[in-house]
């Protein structure tokens, strides 16, 4: 089952480089923004609770797909830009394990425990 939710995060992750692709911007700031989303962890050095709101924040696919049709809807194409960005990010976070985030720590997620043995 782990490898199916792999592959199906991998096949998401193709559909954002897609998206990407229409919206007419240069590939390097693919590869620049790609990790920008990461930047919700910073809430953790308030505490957990904190850090699993704005982490889950900017790694919820829900959120992504609606700032892209928001953006297509007010043709404003830096919200669908946005949208792309986090809905890859999450692909790819999800592809290596890192899943949303519980309150009760940075390791404890939606798909197990980032590090258990």
């Amino acid at each position: 089952m782990k490898n199916s939710l792999k592959i199906e995060e991998l096949c998401m992750f193709f559909l954002g480089i897609f998206m990407f692709s229409i919206l007419g911007y240069p590939w390097w700031l693919f590869l620049v923004l790609i990790l920008a989303p990461d930047i919700g962890a910073l809430g953790y050095i308030i505490n957990s609770k904190v850090g699993a709101f704005s982490y889950n924040l900017f790694h919820h696919k829900g959120v992504a797909i609606a700032l892209y049709f928001i953006g297509i809807y007010l043709s404003f194409p830096l919200l669908q830009l946005a949208g792309t960005i986090l809905f890859s990010h999450s692909c790819l976070d999800r592809i290596f394990g890192y899943g949303l985030k519980y309150e009760k720590g940075f390791r404890f997620t939606h798909l197990g425990e980032i590090g258990k043995k």
